[in-house]
């Protein structure tokens, strides 16, 4: 079972994604910020970690950088409702980026 990382600074979002991603048997964490999101990855093995762009104590441009030095294989899906075309072009640049999108996507593409 595919081990996967929320991480968000709205709780509803983590609760929405967590639900869905439940549902379809994978094995859950959940980060509130970028901070939280790198302590975990030293902490543990993530098999796709979901960062929200747009977040207190450390953003996830930021936090993909240090996951990509910390973990580069593993996927990043990068959500936001605040992104633009500049933004995904610079998070594209950072790593191993499965999408970014500003709603939710199919659980088909995480499928190892």
């Amino acid at each position: 079972m595919a081990k996967i990382l929320i991480v968000d600074d709205d709780k509803s979002i983590r609760k929405t994604l967590r639900d869905i991603l439940e549902f379809e048997k994978y094995e859950i964490d959940e980060s509130p910020d970028g901070l939280d999101c790198i302590v975990k990855i030293k902490q543990n093995k993530y098999d796709v970690i979901i960062l929200d762009v747009k977040m207190p104590r450390m953003d996830g441009m930021e936090a993909i950088e240090k996951i990509m030095n910390m973990s580069p294989d593993t996927p990043v899906i990068m959500i936001s409702g605040h992104g633009n075309i500049d933004t995904a072009v610079e998070a594209v640049k950072k790593g191993p980026l499965i999408s970014f999108r500003n709603h939710l996507i199919s659980t088909d593409c995480l499928s190892p």
